[in-house]
């Protein structure tokens, strides 16, 4: 059979014809990636300063996770929970033992993760806090983002993905982030039974909070005996410079979500960790997923967390992001088309002065494309950086260039 190559002109023309239009992607057709970089059909080579959202920290196709992935593959992929299978009981206590938590609820997505996190919380404050029936209550932050769910947008304050999609879920509160104040009065209700947030806003345009906030705020939690919920699924798996952001400030979660580089970028793998007292409330028949903690899964998620640990990939986001926030800092000072760096480790932002023009930072990262760099705008104006962890040093320098070199030379 003669596979026939389509043209970026043709594969654009058949999404947009047969897709839903739930996505504004830059007008790039990828085709390949290796490491820290992406090819597209043409054959033009990119950094990738995105990484699939924080998904492909391990750097796309890492040859020992897609040798894990060939080799399960080739035995076993997927028998459902409705039997034991020989991968999932070494994937969780390989999993509990490298987060430190008694037990793992394995799911697909991080929006798979979420809902199971908001489940085990509500499950746990009926059963353990003794909240009345049917009135417990989440707190959230403002521009929070872990999802496109019924749940996940009911806790969201972005019109754009909220609109027409009501009625919303009840039991939420929603606080603003950074506000040690808000969330000692919204503890005041003993009707809460967790506090939900992500340890910087990745969607939000990589805010970062003050310093010992998120150490304050799981104090006040266990004050009041509230869960302390942290959605990691883009901050973790070393995208900071540490194993998990909250590891910044010493903070354990009482409850941990993870998705995204859990795989390495290679499929679906997402988890929720917490210890016994939490966990345990679920029994059999109240929760789960067909392809939950499936062989496959398992094989791929422990391959990609042996590459985190064994290329020391939390050091390298540390030392790389250094470098990064300097240079870009130096681009801030140099021209007024960029006001503000931001981030930690290889998580980082760099806000666009959009007052001459709202779509500056769009037209930035059609330039950086052009010249050889992938990134995307989001919430207007900020761009968000995110390269691979795997990044060197020269290669770092060399992005910046891009960087610098394309919002200079943006109208």
């Amino acid at each position: 059979m003669v596979q026939t190559v389509l043209s970026a002109q043709e594969a654009i023309a058949l999404e947009e014809k047969y897709n839903a239009h739930n996505y504004h992607p830059l007008p790039v057709v990828l085709t390949r990636g290796e490491g820290v970089h992406l090819w597209d059909v043409e054959g033009k080579r990119y950094y990738d300063f995105l990484s699939a959202y924080s998904a492909v920290n391990q750097g796309h196709c890492h040859p020992r996770i897609i040798n894990a992935l060939i080799e399960q593959a080739q035995k076993l992929t997927l028998t459902s929970r409705a039997f034991y299978n020989d991968k999932l009981g070494e994937y969780a206590e390989y999993l509990t033992q490298y987060f430190g938590y008694d037990r793992v609820l394995p799911m697909n997505t991080g929006v798979e993760g979420g809902e199971t996190a908001l489940k085990l919380c509500r499950k746990w404050a009926y059963q353990v806090k003794g909240v009345p029936a049917n009135e417990a209550k989440i707190i959230f932050v403002r521009n929070n983002f872990w999802g496109r769910t019924l749940a996940a947008i009911s806790s969201s304050t972005d019109q754009n993905a909220k609109n027409d999609f009501g009625p919303y879920m009840t039991g939420y509160e929603i606080i603003p982030y950074n506000d040690l104040e808000a969330l000692a009065v919204a503890l005041e209700d003993k009707n809460v039974a967790g506090f939900m947030l992500e340890p910087i806003q990745g969607e939000a345009g990589v805010v970062v909070p003050d310093e010992g906030y998120l150490r304050k705020a799981y104090e006040m939690c266990h004050a009041k005996r509230v869960l302390f919920i942290a959605d990691e699924v883009q901050t973790g798996i070393a995208r900071t410079g540490k194993l998990l952001a909250c590891d910044h400030e010493q903070v354990k979660p009482d409850i941990l979500i993870l998705g995204k580089a859990l795989s390495g970028g290679v499929m679906p793998v997402s988890a929720v960790l917490a210890n016994d007292e939490v966990m345990l409330c679920l029994k059999p028949g109240q929760h789960g997923s067909t392809f939950g903690g499936n062989p496959l899964a398992c094989a791929v998620a422990t391959a990609a967390l042996e590459v985190v640990k064994d290329e020391n990939l939390p050091a390298n986001a540390e030392l790389m992001g250094e470098i990064f926030r300097n240079r870009m800092q130096e681009l801030v000072n140099k021209t007024e088309k960029a006001v503000l760096v931001r981030g930690k480790g290889l998580l980082n932002a760099l806000v666009i002065n959009d007052t001459e023009a709202s779509d500056r930072a769009w037209n930035v990262c059609m330039k950086m494309s052009e010249n050889g760099l992938l990134a995307k705008p989001t919430h207007g104006n900020i761009i968000r950086f995110a390269p691979p962890l795997v990044i060197t040093e020269s290669q770092i320098h060399e992005a910046c260039d891009i960087i610098a070199h394309s919002v200079l030379t943006t109208e």
